[in-house]
């Protein structure tokens, strides 16, 4: 009874916040500290936790919510599927075993993992929008819309590219994934990923539900900082 009413002292947004960056940490300390193959194996189970915690701390679960959740998974299951065995999107990569359960040689947990970024990159322009537009002079009334329509897509592409840019050496060190030929990453792969980015946050845009998740700021926040450390110390 007690532990309950203590942790009705905290919003849900600081509970999942606080275990984000637990299981991060655990995540660093694993990877760097103990070359744990466990710690990398878990690697999907951390990512659809995370993925749990969107859901807890989203105020509302609409029908529209559902729709661009449903948009992002299903639709990036597809483009990866297309990517991965014709080497058209993206280029030529291959999936490993470290991300679980596949289809089509596609992990389930990538299209988890599309929605999460699109998510996060999109509440946060959203959010910074919604606080610019407040402050801009009613006579620019008529430009607000098209400005945070701008800023949702072409700006939370552009945070998504940045996010995929600072991953992409961890991902391949952990055997996430690999790249063809002489193994680097193509430039191609970054332009693919900033058009499939505006497309779904096209989609996020125009979906109906409340947008306001400070959790999602929080937890890009803290994959950033997470892959930064393992970028500059793997």
């Amino acid at each position: 009874m007690l532990g309950t009413s203590y942790l009705h002292k905290f919003t849900r947004i600081q509970i999942a916040t606080t275990i984000a960056i637990v299981f991060h940490i655990v995540g660093l300390i694993g990877i760097l500290g103990f070359k744990s193959d466990l710690i990398i194996a878990l690697s999907s189970l951390n990512l659809l936790l995370m993925f749990g915690l969107i859901l807890y701390t989203q105020n509302t679960r609409n029908v529209s919510f559902y729709v661009f959740l449903l948009t992002c998974f299903i639709g990036g299951i597809i483009i990866e599927i297309i990517g991965t065995r014709t080497g058209i999107l993206f280029g030529d990569y291959t999936y490993g075993t470290t991300l679980g359960p596949k289809i089509f040689n596609v992990p389930f947990i990538i299209g988890i993992n599309w929605f999460t970024v699109m998510f996060c990159c999109g509440s946060i322009m959203h959010m910074m929008m919604f606080k610019l537009v407040k402050k801009i002079d009613a006579v620019e009334t008529i430009k607000k819309p098209i400005l945070k329509t701008i800023s949702v897509i072409v700006d939370g592409a552009t945070l998504a590219l940045i996010f995929d840019w600072l991953m992409e050496p961890v991902a391949i060190h952990l055997g996430y994934w690999s790249w063809g030929g002489t193994g680097e990453i193509p430039i191609f792969n970054y332009a693919c990923w900033f058009i499939f980015s505006m497309l779904f946050l096209l989609v996020f845009h125009f979906c109906n539900f409340d947008k306001q998740n400070k959790f999602a700021l929080h937890l890009l926040l803290i994959q950033i900082m997470f892959f930064s450390l393992l970028r500059t110390f793997l």
